[in-house]
Parts: C-alpha cells; sequence; structure tokens
C-alpha cells in the first residue's frame, strides 16, 4: 500500500470516529446493569428473566404494553425499621398538633406518643394506629395535606442513621427501577402505605410518577371553600392496599396484571401469588432482610414487614429470595 494512501486512511478513520463521537451516533459500550449488586443467583435470575421478556420472537417475549412491573415501598424501595415513615410522620403530626388538642395529654394512644413511649403505642394495636392516623391526616385539602407531606420530608431523620428519611431509600432496588424502564417496563409502586404520603415524594426518589402510585387510602369529598373547589380529606378508611388488597388496587387502579412483582413481606404475598399463576412469564422477588450490619435483620416476629408465609412458600413457588447481606454490594447512597 502507498505510504502516504496508509496515512491518509489512518487519519480519515480517525476524523470519522471523532465525528461519530461528537455527533452522538457512535456505539458506546452498555454499562453494567444493577452495579450495585453482587454477581451472584439473583442478579442473574433478574437480568435473565429480563432479557427473555424483551427478546421479540422468543418464548418469553412480552409485548411493551404489558411490561407492568409493581413494587412495595416500605422495605422493598425503602427502610421501614424501626417503624414505617409514614409512622414516624404520625408521631411527628401528633406532637405538632398537641397544643390544639389538650385532652390528647391524658388520652391513649395520644399520650404515649406524647410521652415517647412507643411500646405502649403499639399496644393499642390496629385500632389506636388508625385513630392516630385519622387525626393526623384528615380534616383538611389534598392539596394542604400534600405541602405538609413535602415540608415534613424536607427535615425529617431517621431515628437510627440520622439520615434524612429520603436517603433511606435503597440503591441496589432504585437500579432494578431503571433497569426494568430502560427495557421497556412501566413501573408501580402498590403499597400498604398511604398513597397522598408517597405521591409528593415518589418521582424525585424512584422516578416513579403520582399516577403510578396505588397505595392506602381515606375517604376525600368534593366542597367548595371561599368560592374555591377543593377535595377535602375525611377522618374515614375508603381502602387498604395491604395482603388481598393489593390485587384488588392492581386490577382497580392499573387494569393489567403485572409480570414482575417485588415486595419484602407477608403483606406482599398475594400479589406476588397473583403475578405469578398468570399463563406466561411472571416473575415475583422477595427482598429478605439479612444485613444487621448495614441495615437491620428481621424476618418472622418482626412488627413491621413480618415475612414468614412468604419466606417458607418463596422457593416452592420460585420466587426469587435476595439476600441483602448477601446479594447487595451496597444499600444506601451514603455508605463508604
Amino acid at each position: 500500500m502507498n505510504r502516504s494512501f496508509a496515512i491518509d486512511a489512518i487519519l480519515g478513520s480517525l476524523i470519522t470516529a471523532i465525528v461519530l463521537v461528537l455527533t452522538g451516533l457512535a456505539p458506546v459500550l452498555a454499562q453494567e446493569p444493577l452495579p450495585s449488586w453482587n454477581d451472584t443467583q439473583a442478579k442473574a435470575r433478574i437480568i435473565k428473566f429480563v432479557q427473555e421478556t424483551v427478546a421479540e420472537g422468543g418464548e418469553g417475549y412480552v409485548a411493551p404494553d404489558d411490561r407492568i412491573a409493581v413494587f412495595d415501598n416500605d422495605g422493598t424501595l425503602w427502610s421501614e425499621q424501626p417503624y414505617y415513615i409514614q409512622l414516624g410522620f404520625v408521631l411527628d403530626r401528633v406532637k405538632a398538633l398537641a397544643p390544639l388538642h389538650p385532652e390528647w395529654k391524658a388520652k391513649e394512644p395520644f399520650k404515649s406518643v406524647l410521652d415517647g413511649d412507643l411500646k405502649e403505642v403499639a399496644k393499642s394495636g390496629e385500632k389506636g394506629l388508625v385513630e392516630l392516623v385519622m387525626a393526623t391526616h384528615g380534616g383538611m385539602t389534598t392539596d394542604q395535606f400534600g405541602a405538609i407531606v413535602s415540608q415534613w420530608f424536607e427535615t425529617a431523620t431517621h431515628p437510627k442513621t440520622g439520615k434524612p428519611y429520603t436517603s433511606m431509600t435503597y440503591v441496589p432496588m432504585r437500579e432494578l427501577l431503571d433497569y426494568l424502564r430502560a427495557n421497556g417496563f412501566t413501573t408501580y409502586i402498590v403499597s400498604g402505605g398511604g398513597v397522598e404520603f408517597m405521591r409528593p415524594i415518589a418521582e424525585k426518589l424512584y422516578g416513579i410518577p403520582p399516577q403510578q402510585v396505588v397505595g392506602s387510602t381515606i375517604q376525600t369529598e368534593y366542597a367548595i371553600v371561599g368560592d374555591v373547589p377543593v377535595l377535602r380529606r375525611l377522618p374515614k378508611i375508603d381502602f387498604i392496599d395491604d395482603g388481598p388488597g393489593k390485587p384488588a388496587g392492581i386490577n382497580k387502579f392499573i387494569g393489567r396484571r403485572p409480570i414482575f412483582v417485588a415486595g419484602n413481606s407477608d403483606g406482599d404475598y398475594e400479589m406476588a401469588r397473583w403475578t405469578t399463576a398468570a399463563k406466561g412469564p411472571g416473575f415475583a422477588m422477595i427482598v429478605h432482610h439479612t444485613d444487621e450490619g448495614r441495615e437491620y435483620s428481621y424476618d418472622r416476629q418482626s412488627p413491621f414487614g413480618k415475612l414468614d408465609k412468604a419466606l417458607d412458600e418463596a422457593k416452592r413457588r420460585n420466587w426469587l429470595l435476595v439476600d441483602m447481606k448477601n446479594d447487595w454490594k451496597k444499600i444506601f447512597s451514603f455508605e463508604n
């Protein structure tokens, strides 16, 4: 080959490469999926399912419109220990509203909240917790409640780590959400938490817009206040999105059966069974809290996020049991 011609060819190739890079047309190496996951069976099973789902012509192919993925929130996307984050909000709201309710000093479970006695609060059971929620979540418009929630998240911190609650999300699960969306999935939150408690921060934390958040609700009514139409929140339970309520909520608010579900407790059992019982591809994963050092270790006896029945049946039903200690390189973004 003529030396001058060879040099011209090399220069031409370099110029072409530079132009492709500058114009964004050059192929780039795909980023490693799920970088905060260890290279264990858990990561491999997730990637295999997604790859089969998007491979046109394959047995596992699912059209984009049917690639629905649903995620529990408490204990699945963010921490739920030593108590649910929304319960932390309730406790703070009781203290903030206490000057308007002097009777709370002698009335349970409000008295125990004001005394900082969470064991006594827990003894009040579901009835007491519902009473606390109704007293702190009702009697205002939906816009007012959303503003209160947003303001609370700006300053509220986790009782163990001292970090903002918004920092208590699980990095590997946020990566999983991104990975699914990059492969044509639509991601939803389906949680027992209050829907209007999660909506103000779900998009910021997880990239999930408000209309893709399904949760428990209290009754609302249309009203006119000062010639302005509003939605007023009433102190009455409307829908509990937990246990068997989760499949019902998915059917009611999403209208499609998911093919991917992630949870962490027996409250997600029915949702996982319903998802994986359908004809065609279906994937369920359970986040098992096994890392006492970096987070918490709990399952069968925990008052929050109890995992018992689903733990026993995960293997038999071919659900992926994710071991936080062994399957995740890191849990929170603030880790070194």
